[in-house]
C-alpha cells in the first residue's frame, strides 16, 4: 500500500471517523427513543418508526451490528492512520505513529462520540429514522457475526443471573405514571393532569372514604305516616332514596323519584304502591376498593349503593356522582349541596363541620392530614383526645391548630382549624 496516493489515504480516513460517527449516533438515537411516542408513531403508520420499532424489539442484535460496524471502522481507522503517519514521518516512524495515535483519538472521540452522540441525545429520532434505513440491511448482512457475538455474550450474562428476556416491555410502575403526568407540563393541562392523577388515586380509596355517612342519609321509613311520606317525596331534592321499615339498617328497596312521581299522581296513594315502585337494594362492603366499585356499578347497572360493615350495619351510602366527583372534581348543582360545611374566617382559619370527611377537607384546603386512621374531622379530634371533649378546647394535631367550638350528641359538631407555618431556624 505504499503506492497508494496520501490524498486517497486521507480521504479513506475520513470517510472512516463519518461512518464511526453514523455508528456512535446511531447507538445514542436509538437508545434514547421515547418509547411510547415511538409506538404511537408506529400507530400512524410512519415507516422511520416502523423501521426503529422493528430493531428495537432485538435490543441485543441491534448493539451487536452497531458495536461491530463501529469497532470494524475504527480499527481500520486506526490502520490508515499508521499508514499515513509512517509515510509523512518515514525517517522517524515511531515518532510519527505516536503522532498519529494522539491525533487521531482526540479527532475520534471529538468528531466520532461526543458531537454525534450529543446531537443524537437531543435529536433522537431525527438521527435514528434515517439511520434505521441504513441499519436494517446491515444487519441481515452482518447476522452471523451479529449471533455469534450476541451467542457469547448472552451465554457471559446469563452466568450472571441477569435477565435477558426480550419479550418483556416497558411498563410503568403506578408512581412512574404519577410522575411522568406530574413532569408533562404544557402538554398535558393541568385540569386533565389533575383527573389522571384522581384516577390513579383510586386505587388507595376506599367506599367509606368517599360514602355520606348514616347519620346524613335521606330516605323514607314506611313506618312513618302517609302524609308525611308524601311530603317527603315532594319536598325532597334527591334523585334517589332508600327506603326501609322502622330502622336504617332494614332497607328494602331504593325509590327513584321518577317512579314517586309517578305514585303522587295516581288518586289513591299507599305505601303498598309506594313499594312496588321501588328496586331492589344493592349492598356494598365499606372496605371495597373505589376503582373496582366504578366497575360493579357498570356490571350491576346501579347508581347507588348501600355500604355496610361487617357485621351486615348500614354505614351509609355511595352513589356513582360520588366516585366521578372523586375523579373530576365537584359537579354537582344539587340544592342539598349547597350548604357549606367549610366556612373561611378573616384571620386565615375555617370553620369545619364535624361530619367533614379527612379528604374533603385535605382536597378542599390543600391539607395534608393523615388519611389512614379516623374518617371525619370529628373522629379526628377525639382520636386525638382520646376521649369526649368539652366546647372550647385547643389542641394540635401534627401542624394544625384546632378549637372546638361545638359539641353534641357525644361528637364535634364544629370546630375551627389553621394551618401553623412552622419556620426552621438556621444554623
Amino acid at each position: 500500500m505504499s503506492d497508494i496516493p496520501l490524498s486517497i489515504l486521507f480521504s479513506i480516513l475520513f470517510f472512516l471517523i463519518v461512518f464511526s460517527a453514523f455508528f456512535s449516533s446511531s447507538e445514542t438515537g436509538m437508545m434514547s427513543l421515547n418509547r411510547y411516542r415511538l409506538r404511537h408513531m408506529v400507530k400512524q403508520g410512519h415507516k422511520g418508526a416502523k423501521r426503529a420499532s422493528k430493531l428495537l424489539a432485538r435490543t441485543d442484535r441491534l448493539i451487536g451490528v452497531i458495536l461491530i460496524g463501529n469497532n470494524f471502522v475504527n480499527i481500520a481507522a486506526a490502520s490508515i492512520a499508521t499508514l499515513i503517519a509512517q509515510r509523512i514521518w518515514a525517517d522517524n516512524p515511531e515518532m510519527g505513529v505516536t503522532i498519529a495515535t494522539i491525533l487521531l483519538t482526540l479527532v475520534i472521540l471529538i468528531f466520532a462520540e461526543v458531537t454525534p452522540k450529543t446531537i443524537a441525545a437531543n435529536h433522537p429520532e431525527k438521527i435514528s429514522f434515517p439511520a434505521s434505513f441504513l441499519l436494517q440491511p446491515l444487519l441481515i448482512l452482518l447476522m452471523p457475526f451479529v449471533w455469534v457475538v450476541n451467542g457469547i455474550a448472552n451465554f457471559i450474562i446469563r452466568l450472571t443471573r441477569l435477565d435477558i428476556d426480550q419479550n418483556s416491555k416497558d411498563l410503568l410502575s403506578t408512581e412512574e405514571f404519577r410522575t411522568l403526568v406530574h413532569e408533562a407540563g404544557a402538554v398535558i393541562p393541568l385540569r386533565r393532569q389533575q383527573m389522571l392523577l384522581s384516577i390513579l388515586d383510586l386505587e388507595t380509596v376506599k367506599v367509606n372514604d368517599i360514602m355520606v355517612p348514616r347519620n346524613e342519609i335521606s330516605g323514607i321509613d314506611l313506618d312513618d305516616s302517609i302524609r308525611d311520606i308524601e311530603m317527603q317525596l315532594r319536598n325532597s331534592q334527591h334523585t334517589r332514596l332508600p327506603v326501609w321499615k322502622g330502622n336504617i339498617n332494614n332497607i328494602i328497596g331504593i325509590l327513584h323519584m321518577r317512579n314517586a312521581a309517578k305514585v303522587l299522581a295516581q288518586e289513591s296513594f299507599n305505601k303498598a304502591e309506594l313499594l312496588q315502585a321501588t328496586r331492589e337494594p344493592y349492598f356494598v362492603p365499606e372496605t371495597a376498593q373505589l376503582h373496582n366499585q366504578l366497575f360493579h356499578f357498570q356490571s350491576a347497572q346501579r347508581r347507588i349503593a348501600i355500604v355496610v360493615d361487617e357485621y351486615g350495619e348500614v354505614q351509609g351510602i355511595a352513589t356513582l356522582e360520588d366516585i366521578l366527583e372523586e375523579i373530576v372534581g365537584e359537579f354537582t348543582t344539587d340544592i342539598s349541596s349547597t350548604s357549606q360545611d367549610i366556612t373561611p374566617q378573616e384571620d386565615g382559619s375555617y370553620i369545619v363541620d364535624g361530619t367533614t370527611t379527612i379528604r374533603e377537607l385535605n382536597k378542599a384546603l390543600s391539607f395534608d392530614l393523615s388519611v389512614d386512621g379516623p374518617k371525619t374531622f370529628s373522629g379526628l379530634i377525639i382520636e386525638a383526645l382520646e376521649a369526649i371533649p368539652e366546647s372550647n378546647v385547643c389542641l394540635r394535631i401534627e401542624n394544625y391548630q384546632i378549637e372546638i367550638l361545638k359539641v353534641q350528641a357525644n361528637t364535634i359538631a364544629n370546630a375551627k382549624i389553621m394551618k401553623r407555618h412552622i419556620q426552621q431556624s438556621s444554623s
